[in-house]
């Protein structure tokens, strides 16, 4: 990671993409190549050229778009720059301070279905697709509350009943409802700064990171079966990357399509989406459906919106109102706070999604190393954020994030 003298990061303007050079030439230099084999794509500073270009790196799927018009997304545009922002260590600063100091890549604010400001930095621009990372868990996780409330998926049933070839894993006795809300006991560690991590076997496995030199291959649905339980289901939160492909396999097979072409069926072409999305994918083209997904930024803010309208959006009735509703209600604190989340007090997690119980209803998609939809039900305010924050936990950038976003919902409601 390059660093300045007193080892803190490099800030966001000396690490822009473009002026450092990334990939720049026919064929680029050795000293500005991102490339896979070597995993700079996704080490900072590399990664704020790297986020914004995953499908130059693996294969990937297309989410998409259909061939109907783009939805509309009037515009009444408000310059956010200035509004104050006191953040967690007392700091007075602005709002695009804040998106400077989290090293945005790119931000949408919609009030009330009007996009009032946006963005770009680095590389990214309107049309170009940026990794979602874990925020890709809130697309699965809300087609998954779909077909609950379908009734083609039973929360209650054993992972088994879908996937029995998770039998004599350690998801072979949880049951659907646990994997959605992620309170499996598993062996499974995901601990980004260690390479002897399960992540990492993970990430190998589902074809984000390279193979080890030797090592036979593998896959994403091999992997699964693998796991461990350790403890007991149902008893606590806990994150773990697995359950979200988990939870994509029982949703493949209630569904009997890719999650792909089902994102692309009930979500992204009734959206009227600008641009197709699409999702990395391991070496049988089984997406990973736990990180995989990459969109534009404004399809990401109209996911966002189609959540805050309880699942209304471009004329239409998208997802069930009680699949949103059941989502934003949220789980057991309780549950939530046995895991450590100082930045998260009094929060939860339902179907893949983080829910705060504040007085405003806030719930969010979030993702490593800063990416972000923010939705605000009482400032009728979504936010859409990607980023490529140099430290990939939120825990590192949450005490500025949190602060400035409801700083903008307050602006906005006057």
């Amino acid at each position: 990671m390059a660093t300045t003298p007193d080892d803190k990061p490099l800030d966001a303007a000396a690490t822009d993409p473009k002026a450092l050079g990334w990939m720049q030439g026919f064929p680029p230099a050795s000293k500005v190549a991102v490339t896979f084999a070597d995993g700079s794509f996704r080490e900072f500073p590399q990664s704020r050229w790297g986020f914004s270009h995953y499908r130059q790196f693996m294969p990937t799927k297309a989410v998409w778009r259909g061939r109907g018009p783009v939805s509309e997304l009037p515009r009444a545009e408000q310059d956010l720059s200035a509004i104050p922002v006191t953040v967690a260590d007392g700091r007075r600063i602005t709002f695009g301070q804040a998106l400077s100091e989290t090293y945005a890549d790119g931000i949408a604010v919609l009030h009330r279905g009007r996009l009032v400001y946006e963005r770009y930095f680095g590389v990214l621009e309107p049309h170009r697709p940026h990794i979602a990372m874990s925020v890709s868990k809130s697309f699965t996780g809300t087609l998954a509350a779909q077909l609950v409330d379908e009734g083609a998926i039973d929360r209650a049933a054993p992972v088994t009943a879908y996937v029995p070839e998770l039998a004599e894993s350690g998801f072979g006795d949880a049951n659907v409802g646990e994997v959605m809300d992620m309170t499996t006991g598993l062996a499974y560690t995901e601990v980004y700064t260690d390479p002897k991590s399960d992540v990492w076997a993970m990430r190998r496995a589902n074809g984000t990171a390279p193979p080890e030199p030797g090592a036979p291959a593998t896959s994403l649905l091999e992997y699964l079966t693998t796991q461990r339980k350790q403890g007991q289901h149902g008893r606590r939160f806990a994150y773990k990357t697995v359950n979200t492909d988990v939870l994509a396999w029982i949703v493949r097979r209630a569904s009997g399509k890719a999650l792909s072409d089902l994102l692309s069926e009930r979500i992204w072409q009734p959206m009227g989406t600008e641009e197709d999305g699409y999702y990395t994918v391991d070496r049988l083209g089984i997406e990973y459906a736990g990180g995989g997904l990459n969109t534009t930024l404004r399809d990401l803010a109209r996911f966002g919106e189609l959540m805050r309208n309880r699942g209304h959006f471009n004329g239409r009735r998208i997802i069930a109102e009680r699949a949103v509703d059941g989502i934003a209600r949220g789980s057991d604190p309780e549950t939530f706070a046995k895991e450590t989340y100082p930045t998260l007090p009094g929060w939860s997690y339902k179907s893949q999604w983080w829910v705060s119980h504040d007085p405003h209803g806030v719930y969010m998609a979030r993702g490593i190393h800063g990416q972000s939809i923010y939705i605000d039900p009482k400032a009728e305010m979504v936010i859409a954020r990607y980023a490529s924050f140099p430290a990939a936990g939120n825990v590192a950038n949450d005490p500025i994030t949190l602060p400035a976003f409801k700083a903008v919902a307050l602006a906005l409601m006057g």
